[in-house]
């Protein structure tokens, strides 16, 4: 956030903004995810504002005076933890009623997705008294989603034989991509973090392995990625791990098929 945002500032956002009380509950979702898996669950109940637009890295968000306005009407916060500024959101507001809700840990797989879900179903269903069912019945109709996609993924898995398939991956991607069966023999970290030596090292264990694909992250940066893959001899394969980054993947569920999809398809490459 720039930090000459001041509460003359905020006061005029919110007034300009024209909010007011409202028949629905609001949610603040830091980032497109959350947004999903709130909305999902609490239908016509809740208002979400997602804070972070699709497919953008938290880390170089800046805060608008309108996502401080919406935390000021809100009635709860939902976040994942690697938001750098969500104290100065959350500081910056001065709505002391405002509950929060940390979701820690990764959303790539259907099982931690429904994870999620069945978390923000119990926190919703402890703000929105008398709305149990309405809000379990949602939540049970996105997690059948999830389990029926989860079933033509790992079937269509079966028949690959992934498990024969050695891959280094960028950690973001790794429970993905071990979830799908293959064989993770290494990860890497946030590409500005690794140096020369870290590609040289990788690369002796992409050799010795013998890696058919180096599977790399489209938020963290894909040049290292790029890199290694080209000094192993093995393909280099772009996932995402936010919907709305890449064609077709507006939501959580389409990006899971289409991460796959471009797994299965970059195995016809190797082959």
């Amino acid at each position: 956030m720039k930090q000459g945002i001041g509460i003359a500032v905020v006061l005029l956002a919110l007034v300009g903004a024209g909010l007011c009380a409202s028949a629905t509950m609001t949610v603040v979702a830091t980032h497109a995810v959350l947004g999903e898996f709130v909305q999902a669950v609490g239908g016509d109940l809740v208002n979400v504002v997602t804070i972070i637009p699709s497919g953008f890295c938290p880390a170089n968000y800046d805060l608008r005076p309108s996502d401080i306005a919406a935390v000021a009407h809100a009635s709860l916060v939902i976040y994942s933890g690697f938001e750098p500024w969500m104290t100065t959101l959350l500081s910056g507001v001065g709505n002391k009623s405002v509950e929060t809700l940390q979701l820690k840990g990764d959303w790539n797989t259907p099982d931690s997705a429904a994870a999620k879900i069945d978390t923000i179903e119990k926190t919703l269903a402890a703000l929105l008294p008398g709305e149990e069912q309405t809000l379990a019945t949602n939540a049970t109709t996105y997690k059948d989603a999830l389990q029926s996609l989860s079933t033509s993924l790992s079937e269509q898995a079966e028949t690959l034989c992934l498990g024969d398939i050695p891959v280094i991956c960028m950690q973001w991607q790794a429970s993905f991509v071990s979830w799908l069966g293959f064989d993770v023999v290494a990860t890497y970290g946030i590409p500005t973090n690794l140096s020369i030596q870290d590609l040289v090292g990788l690369a002796r264990t992409g050799k010795e392995k013998k890696v058919r694909m180096v599977i790399d992250n489209l938020q963290s940066g894909i040049d290292f990625g790029a890199k290694l893959a080209y000094e192993v001899g093995a393909v280099h394969v772009v996932l995402s791990n936010f919907p709305g980054a890449m064609p077709g993947t507006a939501t959580v569920l389409d990006l899971f098929r289409r991460n796959a999809d471009s797994l299965f398809t970059a195995i016809e490459t190797i082959e």
